[in-house]
Protein backbone atom coordinates (compact mmCIF):
# COMPACT_ATOMS: atom_id res chain seq x y z
CA UNK A 1 0.00 0.00 0.00
CA UNK A 2 1.03 3.61 -0.16
CA UNK A 3 2.32 5.20 2.61
CA UNK A 4 0.01 8.03 1.60
CA UNK A 5 -2.86 5.62 2.82
CA UNK A 6 -1.23 4.94 5.60
CA UNK A 7 -0.16 8.53 7.30
CA UNK A 8 -4.09 9.12 6.47
CA UNK A 9 -4.62 6.91 9.23
CA UNK A 10 -1.87 7.61 11.99
CA UNK A 11 -1.91 11.47 11.02
CA UNK A 12 -5.62 12.55 12.42
CA UNK A 13 -3.82 13.69 15.88
CA UNK A 14 -4.07 12.22 19.03
CA UNK A 15 -8.03 11.46 19.48
CA UNK A 16 -8.70 11.15 15.92
CA UNK A 17 -5.63 8.85 14.42
CA UNK A 18 -6.22 5.27 13.88
CA UNK A 19 -3.79 2.39 14.73
CA UNK A 20 -2.01 0.27 12.28
CA UNK A 21 -2.37 -4.05 12.08
CA UNK A 22 0.73 -5.60 12.84
CA UNK A 23 1.01 -6.25 8.82
CA UNK A 24 0.29 -2.69 8.04
CA UNK A 25 3.26 -1.44 10.06
CA UNK A 26 5.45 -3.14 9.02
CA UNK A 27 4.96 -2.54 5.04
CA UNK A 28 5.07 1.00 6.04
CA UNK A 29 7.99 0.71 7.71
CA UNK A 30 9.43 -1.34 5.08
CA UNK A 31 8.98 1.17 2.71
CA UNK A 32 10.80 4.17 5.19
CA UNK A 33 14.26 1.48 5.46
CA UNK A 34 14.38 1.04 1.66
CA UNK A 35 14.23 4.80 1.38
CA UNK A 36 11.04 4.23 -0.90
CA UNK A 37 9.49 7.49 -0.06
CA UNK A 38 9.76 10.84 -0.16
CA UNK A 39 11.15 12.81 2.44
CA UNK A 40 8.49 14.83 2.67
CA UNK A 41 6.45 11.27 3.24
CA UNK A 42 9.19 10.48 5.49
CA UNK A 43 8.55 13.89 7.23
CA UNK A 44 5.03 13.31 7.58
CA UNK A 45 5.34 9.67 9.15
CA UNK A 46 7.63 10.88 12.07
CA UNK A 47 5.62 14.17 13.02
CA UNK A 48 2.23 11.98 12.90
CA UNK A 49 3.90 9.13 14.86
CA UNK A 50 5.21 11.56 17.29
CA UNK A 51 1.60 12.74 17.77
CA UNK A 52 0.04 9.41 17.98
CA UNK A 53 2.41 7.79 19.96
CA UNK A 54 3.26 3.29 18.68
CA UNK A 55 0.82 0.75 19.98
CA UNK A 56 2.65 -2.12 20.89
CA UNK A 57 1.14 -4.12 17.95
CA UNK A 58 2.37 -1.51 15.89
CA UNK A 59 5.79 -1.37 17.29
CA UNK A 60 5.94 -5.30 17.00
CA UNK A 61 5.27 -4.15 13.14
CA UNK A 62 8.24 -2.11 12.61
CA UNK A 63 10.49 -4.15 14.79
CA UNK A 64 9.42 -6.98 11.63
CA UNK A 65 10.38 -4.91 8.97
CA UNK A 66 13.56 -3.91 10.62
CA UNK A 67 14.79 -7.54 11.33
CA UNK A 68 14.45 -8.52 7.78
CA UNK A 69 16.71 -6.08 6.73
CA UNK A 70 19.51 -5.77 9.36
CA UNK A 71 22.59 -7.26 9.31
CA UNK A 72 22.62 -9.95 12.22
CA UNK A 73 24.74 -11.55 14.10
CA UNK A 74 25.26 -14.88 14.90
CA UNK A 75 24.88 -16.00 18.51
CA UNK A 76 27.26 -18.70 20.42
CA UNK A 77 26.94 -21.07 22.75
CA UNK A 78 26.23 -18.42 25.41
CA UNK A 79 23.87 -15.78 25.54
CA UNK A 80 24.52 -12.26 23.80
CA UNK A 81 24.53 -9.63 25.61
CA UNK A 82 22.68 -6.51 23.90
CA UNK A 83 23.21 -2.95 24.62
CA UNK A 84 21.18 -0.09 22.82
CA UNK A 85 23.17 3.06 23.23
CA UNK A 86 21.46 6.62 21.78
CA UNK A 87 20.84 9.14 24.52
CA UNK A 88 24.37 9.79 25.43
CA UNK A 89 25.25 11.85 28.71
CA UNK A 90 24.70 15.30 29.35
CA UNK A 91 24.78 15.81 33.03
CA UNK A 92 26.49 12.63 34.51
CA UNK A 93 29.60 10.37 32.99
CA UNK A 94 28.20 7.77 30.42
CA UNK A 95 28.78 4.31 32.02
CA UNK A 96 26.86 2.45 29.38
CA UNK A 97 30.80 1.08 28.48
CA UNK A 98 31.37 0.12 32.09
CA UNK A 99 28.57 -1.84 32.02
CA UNK A 100 29.25 -3.46 28.94
CA UNK A 101 33.20 -4.32 30.27
CA UNK A 102 32.03 -5.38 33.43
CA UNK A 103 29.72 -7.90 31.73
CA UNK A 104 32.40 -9.26 29.62
CA UNK A 105 34.61 -9.91 32.76
CA UNK A 106 32.06 -12.35 33.55
CA UNK A 107 32.43 -14.51 30.45
CA UNK A 108 29.56 -13.14 28.28
CA UNK A 109 29.32 -11.66 24.62
CA UNK A 110 28.19 -7.93 24.66
CA UNK A 111 27.60 -6.24 21.78
CA UNK A 112 26.68 -2.65 21.87
CA UNK A 113 24.89 -0.58 19.52
CA UNK A 114 24.53 2.96 18.76
CA UNK A 115 24.51 6.34 16.85
CA UNK A 116 24.65 10.03 17.77
CA UNK A 117 21.43 12.21 17.22
CA UNK A 118 22.43 15.30 18.61
CA UNK A 119 25.80 16.71 18.45
CA UNK A 120 25.64 18.24 22.13
CA UNK A 121 26.02 14.72 24.38
CA UNK A 122 28.81 12.21 24.53
CA UNK A 123 27.58 9.23 23.18
CA UNK A 124 29.46 5.51 23.87
CA UNK A 125 31.25 5.44 20.65
CA UNK A 126 33.79 8.28 22.15
CA UNK A 127 34.00 6.47 25.12
CA UNK A 128 34.89 3.32 23.70
CA UNK A 129 37.11 4.94 21.41
CA UNK A 130 39.09 6.57 24.23
CA UNK A 131 38.81 2.68 25.85
CA UNK A 132 40.88 2.00 22.83
CA UNK A 133 37.65 -0.57 21.77
CA UNK A 134 37.34 0.87 17.95
CA UNK A 135 33.76 0.77 16.15
CA UNK A 136 33.37 -2.12 13.91
CA UNK A 137 32.92 -1.51 10.33
CA UNK A 138 30.87 -5.10 9.67
CA UNK A 139 28.98 -7.71 12.03
CA UNK A 140 30.27 -10.86 12.89
CA UNK A 141 30.80 -13.22 15.35
CA UNK A 142 31.34 -11.67 19.04
CA UNK A 143 33.84 -13.92 21.51
CA UNK A 144 32.70 -14.97 25.26
CA UNK A 145 34.16 -12.06 27.40
CA UNK A 146 34.76 -9.34 24.61
CA UNK A 147 32.69 -6.20 23.35
CA UNK A 148 31.44 -5.04 20.17
CA UNK A 149 30.61 -1.41 19.18
CA UNK A 150 28.51 -1.62 15.94
CA UNK A 151 27.26 1.42 14.73
CA UNK A 152 23.87 2.13 14.03
CA UNK A 153 24.25 2.29 10.29
CA UNK A 154 26.37 -0.69 9.70
CA UNK A 155 23.51 -3.00 11.03
CA UNK A 156 20.92 -1.29 9.12
CA UNK A 157 21.34 2.03 6.97
CA UNK A 158 17.97 2.74 6.42
CA UNK A 159 17.41 3.39 10.20
CA UNK A 160 20.18 5.09 10.72
CA UNK A 161 18.55 7.55 8.28
CA UNK A 162 15.42 7.74 10.06
CA UNK A 163 17.26 8.59 13.36
CA UNK A 164 19.05 11.53 11.13
CA UNK A 165 15.85 13.03 10.95
CA UNK A 166 15.94 14.20 14.70
CA UNK A 167 19.04 16.36 12.99
CA UNK A 168 16.45 18.95 10.96
CA UNK A 169 13.28 18.44 12.72
CA UNK A 170 14.38 18.79 16.45
CA UNK A 171 12.38 16.03 17.56
CA UNK A 172 12.86 12.44 18.25
CA UNK A 173 10.74 9.78 16.16
CA UNK A 174 9.44 5.65 15.98
CA UNK A 175 13.34 5.23 15.20
CA UNK A 176 14.34 6.33 18.69
CA UNK A 177 12.10 4.07 20.28
CA UNK A 178 12.59 1.18 18.25
CA UNK A 179 16.10 0.82 18.45
CA UNK A 180 15.85 0.26 21.84
CA UNK A 181 13.72 -2.40 21.60
CA UNK A 182 15.81 -3.70 18.71
CA UNK A 183 17.69 -7.13 18.54
CA UNK A 184 20.20 -7.95 15.45
CA UNK A 185 21.22 -11.24 17.18
CA UNK A 186 20.03 -14.27 15.51
CA UNK A 187 20.59 -16.91 18.14
CA UNK A 188 20.46 -16.65 22.34
CA UNK A 189 20.72 -13.18 23.21
CA UNK A 190 19.60 -10.86 26.40
CA UNK A 191 18.85 -7.18 25.27
CA UNK A 192 19.28 -4.92 27.88
CA UNK A 193 16.90 -1.74 27.58
CA UNK A 194 15.85 1.39 29.31
CA UNK A 195 12.77 3.90 29.61
CA UNK A 196 12.94 7.73 30.25
CA UNK A 197 9.33 8.14 31.58
CA UNK A 198 6.95 5.59 32.92
CA UNK A 199 4.44 5.11 30.03
CA UNK A 200 7.29 4.18 27.70
CA UNK A 201 7.88 1.28 30.99
CA UNK A 202 4.52 0.68 30.18
CA UNK A 203 4.77 -0.07 26.49
CA UNK A 204 7.98 -1.46 26.11
CA UNK A 205 7.02 -4.06 28.53
CA UNK A 206 3.80 -4.57 26.32
CA UNK A 207 6.28 -4.93 22.88
CA UNK A 208 8.75 -7.16 24.71
CA UNK A 209 5.67 -9.46 26.07
CA UNK A 210 4.47 -9.44 22.22
CA UNK A 211 7.49 -10.23 21.21
CA UNK A 212 8.38 -12.91 23.59
CA UNK A 213 11.72 -11.51 24.20
CA UNK A 214 14.36 -12.42 26.61
CA UNK A 215 15.25 -8.56 27.78
CA UNK A 216 15.92 -6.54 31.23
CA UNK A 217 14.26 -3.21 31.49
CA UNK A 218 15.10 -0.29 33.50
CA UNK A 219 14.75 3.56 34.20
CA UNK A 220 18.64 4.04 33.20
CA UNK A 221 20.33 6.54 33.47
CA UNK A 222 19.52 9.88 31.18
CA UNK A 223 17.85 7.16 29.18
CA UNK A 224 20.77 4.30 28.92
CA UNK A 225 21.02 1.45 29.44
CA UNK A 226 22.53 1.35 32.66
CA UNK A 227 22.08 1.63 36.21
CA UNK A 228 22.36 4.84 37.95
CA UNK A 229 25.12 5.25 39.91
CA UNK A 230 23.19 6.98 42.66
CA UNK A 231 19.99 5.10 43.52
CA UNK A 232 18.74 1.41 43.16
CA UNK A 233 16.16 1.19 40.31
CA UNK A 234 13.74 -1.25 39.99
CA UNK A 235 14.35 -3.97 37.28
CA UNK A 236 12.31 -6.07 35.20
CA UNK A 237 13.35 -9.11 33.38
CA UNK A 238 11.33 -10.85 30.54
CA UNK A 239 12.18 -14.58 29.57
CA UNK A 240 10.36 -15.84 26.31
CA UNK A 241 8.23 -12.24 27.19
CA UNK A 242 7.49 -13.84 30.99
CA UNK A 243 7.88 -10.86 32.69
CA UNK A 244 9.37 -11.20 36.24
CA UNK A 245 10.63 -8.79 38.60
CA UNK A 246 14.44 -9.02 39.54
CA UNK A 247 14.78 -6.15 41.61
CA UNK A 248 12.52 -3.23 43.70
CA UNK A 249 13.48 0.25 43.12
CA UNK A 250 14.60 2.17 46.17
CA UNK A 251 13.07 5.86 47.04
CA UNK A 252 15.65 8.33 47.02
CA UNK A 253 19.62 8.55 46.91
CA UNK A 254 22.00 5.83 47.62
CA UNK A 255 22.78 6.77 51.87
CA UNK A 256 26.88 6.84 50.46
CA UNK A 257 26.65 8.52 46.93
CA UNK A 258 29.77 7.16 44.71
CA UNK A 259 32.74 9.63 43.84
CA UNK A 260 31.57 10.08 40.11
CA UNK A 261 33.53 12.45 37.86
CA UNK A 262 32.48 15.71 37.23
CA UNK A 263 33.93 16.28 34.04
CA UNK A 264 31.68 13.85 32.13
CA UNK A 265 34.14 13.56 28.77
CA UNK A 266 34.59 10.91 27.35
CA UNK A 267 39.09 10.66 27.96
CA UNK A 268 37.64 11.56 31.50
CA UNK A 269 34.86 8.68 31.49
CA UNK A 270 37.24 6.34 29.99
CA UNK A 271 40.18 7.00 32.82
CA UNK A 272 36.96 6.72 35.28
CA UNK A 273 36.13 3.23 34.38
CA UNK A 274 40.00 2.18 33.67
CA UNK A 275 40.27 3.18 37.44
CA UNK A 276 36.90 1.20 38.27
CA UNK A 277 37.57 -2.05 36.78
CA UNK A 278 41.30 -2.26 38.29
CA UNK A 279 39.70 -2.16 41.07
CA UNK A 280 41.69 1.39 42.21
CA UNK A 281 37.77 3.06 42.55
CA UNK A 282 34.76 0.98 44.18
CA UNK A 283 32.35 0.20 41.76
CA UNK A 284 29.16 1.86 42.33
CA UNK A 285 26.66 -0.53 44.10
CA UNK A 286 23.68 0.03 41.22
CA UNK A 287 25.86 -1.36 38.56
CA UNK A 288 27.26 -3.93 40.76
CA UNK A 289 23.26 -5.14 41.44
CA UNK A 290 22.50 -4.80 37.29
CA UNK A 291 25.59 -6.93 37.02
CA UNK A 292 24.33 -9.63 38.89
CA UNK A 293 20.68 -9.85 38.14
CA UNK A 294 21.96 -9.57 34.03
CA UNK A 295 24.52 -12.55 35.08
CA UNK A 296 21.46 -14.57 36.60
CA UNK A 297 18.95 -13.80 33.51
CA UNK A 298 21.12 -14.68 31.06
CA UNK A 299 21.98 -18.19 32.99
CA UNK A 300 18.22 -19.15 32.21
CA UNK A 301 17.85 -19.11 28.83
Amino acid sequence: MAIAAYIKEIGRGREGARSLTREQAADLFGQLLDGAVSDLETGAFCLAMRIKGETPIEMAGFLDATGARLQTIPGGELPLVVIPSYNGARKLPLLTPLLALLLAREGLPVLVHGAASESTRVVSSSVFAALDIPAQSATGPIAAGTVAFVPTGVLCGGLQRLLDVRRIVGLRNTAHSLVKLMNPCTGKSLLVSSYTHPEYAVSMAATFELMQANAMLLRGTEGESVADARRLPQLDGFVAGRRVLLQEGQAGSLQSLPDLPRDTSAQTTATYIRQVLAGSCPLPVPIAQQVRHIVHLAGQL
